[in-house]
């Protein structure tokens, strides 16, 4: 399409905060990337975990089969999925869970999406499936309440701030029609500059990534686990130790692209941050939930089995098979791939702490 900034109400000449200009490129209602494209497999954008093997999905059903029995296995139990991408995972869930009667007859599946073009590939993959698809919380009333997300938080829109002369500035975009999209900044507000200050991790920065939609979101989650018990569970591409610089970056056909070169590509290239973990496990301390240690993918799959599940898998395949078996696992686990480059945190409420997985 030849751009135009009105096709995202976007103004000319007029400063956007890093975070609007990128919820409005990403979930403009039938604009935005996330609207009007299926972003995921070999013919989109980023493969995630759920879409490259099983395996993944087989581990998490464990891990929620292993939480419930940890949280007394309630007869009313409310799992969460957030952001349930092509509908992958869950179809795993709903499949495993039949061969367990018990938690397959207290379990509650929500998935909660924004996009209604991926809600329709969802609601394709889980017909028949016994899933609610929700909007908001509100409707969870009873029982402890697990969240799950997969690649989540970094889809959220970040904010971006740099301290200039003592002074917080934040970062955003301005549209002019001959150079494109140019960074400028602005005096960061009193509320935001106040927030920020709370946080240890982000002291003695120059540059600043703060996920304030984000933990919004998730102010809305922690009220429930609060409330009824339960927990959040996290996986992400991020970091533990400060990076002190920009991680914003855009993603077309698998590959990495310039964030400059955005402006040619609005509404056809994805936009994510790298998730600051020792920032929410701040932020979940705040919150007076327990955690539990900060592991890496791999660490927690192998921990969880996936190695010993992938064995008895393997018994019954072809040659095309296992080494299908063998490149996905790699792609899960290598540290130069999945493993370590993604982190798992987990925040709860419960009077058992020995969650599987962590330690």
């Amino acid at each position: 399409m030849n751009y135009n900034p009105s096709y995202f109400n976007l103004k000319k000449n007029k400063l956007i905060p890093v975070d609007e200009f990128v919820e409005k490129v990403l979930y403009e209602p039938n604009k935005g990337y996330y609207t009007k494209k299926i972003p995921f497999g070999n013919q989109g954008d980023f493969i995630t975990a759920p879409t490259i093997s099983n395996l993944f999905s087989e581990i998490i059903s464990i891990w929620i089969v292993s939480s419930w029995q940890k949280l007394g296995k309630p007869k009313n139990f409310n799992f969460v999925e957030l952001g349930p991408g092509d509908g992958s995972l869950s179809k795993v869930l709903v499949d495993t869970f039949k061969n367990f009667p018990e938690i397959n007859k207290s379990i509650n599946i929500y998935l909660y999406e924004k996009s209604d073009l991926l809600k329709n590939v969802q609601k394709k993959k889980l017909k028949g499936s016994k899933i609610v698809w929700i909007k908001n919380f509100n409707q969870i009333k009873k029982g402890p309440i697990i969240f799950f997300g997969n690649e989540f938080f970094d889809a959220i829109p970040i904010k971006q701030f740099l301290y200039k002369n003592d002074s917080l500035l934040e970062k955003c975009y301005v549209i002019n029609s001959k150079t494109g999209l140019n960074e400028a900044y602005q005096a960061a507000s009193y509320q935001d500059v106040k927030k920020i200050k709370t946080f240890k991790i982000l002291k003695g920065l120059k540059f600043i990534e703060y996920p304030k939609l984000g933990l919004i979101e998730l102010d809305k989650m922690v009220e429930k686990i609060k409330r009824q018990n339960g927990g959040i569970l996290l996986i992400d591409y991020g970091y533990l130790n400060t990076l002190n610089r920009d991680t914003l970056q855009a993603v077309m056909k698998n590959k990495k692209i310039n964030i400059n070169s955005l402006f040619n590509n609005l509404g056809k290239a994805d936009i994510t941050s790298l998730v600051n973990f020792r920032l929410l496990e701040e932020y979940f301390k705040k919150k007076k939930l327990k955690l539990k240690k900060i592991v890496s993918q791999k660490f927690f799959l192998e921990k969880m089995g996936i190695i010993e599940r992938a064995k008895i898998l393997e018994k019954n395949m072809n040659f095309k098979q296992l080494n299908y078996m063998s490149l996905t696992l790699k792609r899960l686990l290598h540290k130069n791939q999945m493993g370590e480059l993604f982190k798992v945190i987990f925040a709860f409420k419960s009077k058992r702490s020995d969650f599987l997985g962590f330690e």
